[in-house]
């Protein structure tokens, strides 16, 4: 017998298998000092707690993407520690800010399975969830990542792919309580746009690029306790290098939007997300957004846009998603389809 954790394999898992998923996790003020440490983020309400408190919320929350980085980092020992790669997420919604003091923990329910052709991997589809200390919903996702098989004779199971939602309905967001817009301070926030600048198919480039170092991802994808082994052992993949965490390129591009969507303060969902093509250290990351829609919310000058974030290697000033034949054009690294909460 061994008392280590090898992690699980694709053929560990079995449709509506339950992981509770070690270990709680406190958020602290060195997440957020960390956070702004690592990624070029500026967004006024994570960054003040006066510019919060004037916008309801008090105490100010930390990021969005530091809740959704802890909680997904729980979810790797049991989900994705033998992964090849994380794919893709859906129906991701945050239900409530995430304020220092709060305790996060995760558990997931195995909803898909579908070995792949060469019969060596094989992905495995989970709905996952975070709760605080009160055993409230913090946020709560999809996400299917491609999973190494122990034993590439082993017989492939029934494969299962679970119909998931294109998008989170606008009616199905959840704002967060007090939150109120009506006092917000533009020239604090840094840019003037409001909701009705922004026009359904619009295109923001980003400008700003940032180029990505081994040291830095590693210390973020440990900040979050996320062990999958792409991400630090140079033995892991036959190439020899170490897999950015594709969640490292989402704050990238997030704190890098903020040159055109500085008013974008709150994450309010993530409809879909796709790792088209994988990042090292090295690769200079760009973004940009194009606007998908508009919705109205019930909260006092809040209204809700619904945002396609890429992520390049290399800038794109064309602003590009796809090719002639309908494949991601060379270079785009994230394809993110998200709704913010922006003032009106």
């Amino acid at each position: 017998m061994t008392k280590t954790n090898p992690g699980n394999f694709f053929e560990d898992f079995t449709v509506g298998q339950v992981l509770e998923h070690a270990t709680p996790r406190t958020v602290t003020d060195g997440d957020r000092a960390l956070y702004g440490a690592i990624y070029p983020t500026r967004f006024a309400l994570p960054s003040s707690a006066e510019f919060a408190a004037r916008c309801g919320l008090s105490p100010a929350p930390v990021e969005d993407l530091i809740a959704f980085h802890i909680a997904f980092g729980k979810t790797v020992p049991d989900i994705s520690l033998n992964a090849v790669a994380n794919l893709g997420y859906a129906e991701c919604r945050f239900h409530r800010p995430v304020v220092t003091g709060d305790t996060l923990r995760t558990s997931s329910e195995v909803i898909g399975l579908k070995q792949n052709s060469n019969g060596r991997t094989g992905v495995v589809y989970v709905r996952s969830t975070a709760t605080n200390q009160r055993g409230e919903i913090a946020l709560d996702w999809v996400r299917w990542v491609m999973v190494h098989k122990r034993d590439p004779e082993s017989a492939a199971p029934e494969s299962v792919v679970p119909e998931l939602a294109d998008v989170v309905a606008p009616e199905d967001l959840v704002v967060p309580e007090g939150l109120d817009f009506t006092s917000y301070d533009f020239a604090a926030a840094g840019e003037s746009h409001r909701f009705d600048d922004y026009e359904v198919g619009e295109k923001i480039d980003h400008v700003d690029g940032v180029t990505l170092t081994d040291a830095e991802h590693m210390m973020a994808t440990r900040l979050w306790q996320n062990t999958a082994k792409v991400h630090f052992n140079t033995e892991a993949r036959p190439d020899g290098t170490r897999l950015v965490y594709g969640g490292h390129v989402i704050s990238m591009a997030r704190a890098l939007s903020f040159n055109g969507l500085a008013n974008a303060q709150l994450v309010a969902a993530v409809n879909a997300g796709a790792h088209t093509a994988p990042a090292f250290a090295g690769d200079t990351v760009y973004a940009w957004s194009e606007v998908l829609d508009k919705a109205e919310t019930s909260a006092p000058g809040v209204g809700a846009v619904r945002v396609r974030l890429v992520a390049t290697k290399g800038r794109d000033e064309s602003m590009t998603l796809r090719n002639d034949e309908g494949k991601y054009a060379d270079g785009v690294l994230l394809d993110l389809d998200y709704w913010v909460f922006v003032p009106r």
